[in-house]
C-alpha cells in the first residue's frame, strides 16, 4: 500500500485513530502455530489517499487487523488496501 499511495507514518496514525465501532468487521482466532489462543481484531476505512504515480486522490477501502496481547499492548498486524470486501458488524 505504501508503493502505491503517498501515506506516511502520521496519516497512518491518524488513520488508526479515527477507527470506530462502525469500522469493527470481525474477530479471528490467530492461526499461527503456537499463538492459537490470540484474538485479531479486523477493521475496514474507505479513506481519501493521494496516489502515488499520479496526482488524483482516490478513496481505498483498507483491511487493518490489531492483535490484543495479553499484556495490554495493540499491535498492528495488517494494514493494506482490502482484496475483498468485509463485512462491518454494526452496520
Amino acid at each position: 500500500m505504501f508503493l502505491d499511495y503517498v501515506i506516511d507514518e502520521n496519516g497512518a496514525k491518524d488513520i488508526l485513530l479515527n477507527l470506530t465501532a462502525m469500522d469493527f468487521s470481525e474477530i479471528l482466532h490467530n492461526e499461527h502455530k503456537g499463538f492459537e489462543h490470540e484474538l485479531l481484531y479486523v477493521f475496514g476505512k474507505d479513506v481519501k489517499l493521494l496516489e502515488r504515480t499520479g496526482d488524483e486522490e482516490k478513496t481505498v477501502s483498507l483491511y487493518i487487523k490489531f492483535n490484543k496481547l495479553e499484556n495490554r499492548y495493540v499491535v498492528v498486524i495488517s494494514f493494506h488496501e482490502q482484496r475483498f470486501p468485509l463485512s462491518y458488524y454494526f452496520k
